[in-house]
């Protein structure tokens, strides 16, 4: 029958697909580190310095309130940013 063949759209190829993959991927690890190393200082902070979690620096909240919602504000931005950075094809 005709038009019941079911390829895939023209001019893209599996390569692409891993390609993009991969790239992907490369951004998304990149991301994580930056992530990571402000986590890892978050934790870092807590355990060995915790009277500098305890001060307060505006609206007499401390600090660990103020960092904890920077990371989390941190993370959206970065995920934001990987949907950004993926959004585009590899050029074949």
């Amino acid at each position: 029958m005709v038009g019941l063949d079911h390829h895939g759209a023209e001019g893209e190829t599996d390569h692409d697909d891993v390609r993009n993959a991969g790239r992907n991927a490369r951004y998304g690890l990149v991301l994580f580190c930056f992530y990571l190393v402000l986590y890892a200082a978050f934790v870092l902070a807590s355990a060995f310095r915790p009277e500098w979690m305890a001060e307060r620096p505006w609206a007499g909240v401390n600090l660990a309130i103020w960092y904890g919602f920077g990371l989390i504000g941190f993370a959206l931005a970065l995920a934001l940013a990987y949907s950004w950075l993926c959004r585009g094809r590899v050029e074949s």
